[in-house]
């Protein structure tokens, strides 16, 4: 039976500042959970129907629910069997970027492009991504549910990218509309790739450090593209290409 005080508890976590000063987050459904859990996120107390429980009864801190009590806690229309509070990431205190493809977000504020590009970045094998402090928060209930998982394998830190990207000696692209044809890049190992704002694209003070503007052609008529879909293609460009 789930109390007032938990109800309450798990939807103050809607909130960034309950989220950073409990250093918790809230991940909903089969898929999401038991990766966190695979990968080794320490879950507080975990909200599951009995069928999901059931399958699952070496797991700390489950309490069973039925679809009533699960909705009270879901923030899906659809709840899907499970609600997990779990505990954040603990990023590495010196994360290594040499040899490796590393996105720089600048101001990404839409969650579900942020998830999106999570799992992208996950798909190509990116380990890290920068984000500036405007960015959307990695722990919002809509970034966590776009990954569709890739939060649990993809390390996001946030920094002031301005004096981060003045003490980094490696190469940096920006996706931008007037840069080179991405087609004619050669495939990188090592570099950062910056991406712009929804709206705005990179700020001023950050194509300061790009070293490399580069473009996705345009052939029809849409005004732009889509962060993550722009990311998408570049990763693409940059890892695949032979």
């Amino acid at each position: 039976m789930l109390s007032r005080n938990e109800v309450k508890y798990i939807q103050s976590l809607g909130h960034k500042k309950n989220r950073d000063a409990e250093g918790c987050f809230v991940a909903e459904g089969v898929k999401i959970v038991g990766e966190l859990i695979q990968a080794g996120f320490v879950t507080k107390k975990i909200y599951a129907l009995p069928d999901w429980a059931a399958a699952n009864k070496n797991i700390d801190n489950m309490i069973e629910v039925d679809e009533a009590g699960l909705k009270r806690v879901s923030n899906l229309e659809t709840p899907n069997k499970v609600v997990a509070v779990v505990e954040k990431k603990k990023l590495p205190k010196n994360p290594v970027f040499e040899n490796k493809i590393t996105l720089v977000l600048d101001g990404i504020q839409d969650p579900g492009n942020l998830g999106t590009i999570i799992r992208t970045a996950d798909w190509f094998g990116i380990e890290s991504i920068i984000a500036s402090f405007d960015t959307a928060d990695v722990y919002n209930a809509k970034v966590v549910q776009s990954t569709m998982g890739s939060i649990a394998r993809v390390n996001v830190i946030y920094t002031d990218l301005h004096k981060f990207l003045s003490a980094s000696k490696m190469p940096v692209y920006g996706a931008m509309l007037n840069g080179e044809d991405i087609s004619a890049i050669k495939k990188m190992n090592e570099c950062f790739v910056v991406i712009g704002n929804e709206g705005k694209g990179i700020r001023e003070d950050i194509q300061f450090f790009i070293q490399k503007k580069i473009s996705i052609p345009k052939i029809g008529d849409a005004e732009s593209l889509n962060a993550a879909v722009a990311a998408g293609i570049v990763l693409y460009c940059l890892r695949c290409k032979v």
